[in-house]
């Protein structure tokens, strides 16, 4: 059997249009704050992650709390040399397990099972939605130590507002990493859970650009 060669995507509707082809998780947990990341925020978010920074293309990369894989797939169609996702959800893992598949990247990608903070890995970059901390209170800064320990350069999405940014930073800065930039975006969250009262929620949110250690220019919010 002859294996189709993976051609990077180069346009970013492209890149969306594949993206929506992942399914999203069949019965998601409000604990875990398992929202599927639109196709289009996260397309948009690997484009700017790649094209404004190239930190995807030629890339180890790993995906905290992966899901059903959207962001891990995204990254191995804009040609990350290889790409980790890992997820405490044995029924999202088998899902993007399919989506892998189905999406003709499961050469490049592997999944993993496991607590995130309870094992030990280490890549090239670091591209994360982690949980808001809703839920479940600090289930973000799990998150952010686990990523400053295994790669130098770290995207996480968190939710906006001056008092996450000042902790977020502090945060960061207490970890030994720098935040060198925030990126505003908005991401639509549907209505999955029965506390939700609206059809669609809008919900403002940062994408932080993080270096694990050392000094670097002050952050910059992209426009």
């Amino acid at each position: 059997m002859v294996r189709r060669m993976r051609v990077p995507v180069s346009r970013l509707r492209h890149l969306e249009m594949l993206l929506e082809r992942v399914s999203p998780h069949p019965s998601p947990s409000p604990s875990l704050e398992q929202y599927t990341i639109p196709a289009s925020v996260a397309a948009r978010i690997l484009w700017i992650i790649d094209r404004e920074y190239g930190d995807i293309k030629g890339r180890r990369v790993l995906d905290f709390g992966c899901g059903t894989g959207r962001l891990a797939i995204g990254a191995a169609l804009l040609g990350a040399s290889y790409v980790v996702g890992v997820d405490v959800d044995l029924t999202a893992l088998k899902m993007a397990l399919v989506n892998a598949e189905n999406l003709n990247v499961s050469g490049v990608v592997d999944f993993i099972y496991a607590l995130i903070g309870e094992f030990n890995i280490h890549g090239d970059v670091v591209i994360q939605n982690p949980p808001f901390g809703v839920q479940r209170r600090r289930a973000d800064r799990v998150f952010l130590e686990a990523a400053i320990k295994s790669a130098p350069i770290i995207y996480s999405l968190h939710k906006s507002g001056e008092g996450n940014r000042k902790f977020i930073f502090e945060f960061v800065d207490g970890l030994g990493g720098v935040v060198v930039d925030v990126i505003p975006l908005t991401l639509e969250i549907p209505h999955l859970f029965n506390f939700h009262y609206k059809r669609r929620h809008v919900v403002k949110v940062d994408l932080y650009r993080i270096l694990a250690g050392g000094s670097a220019n002050p952050y910059k919010i992209y426009r």
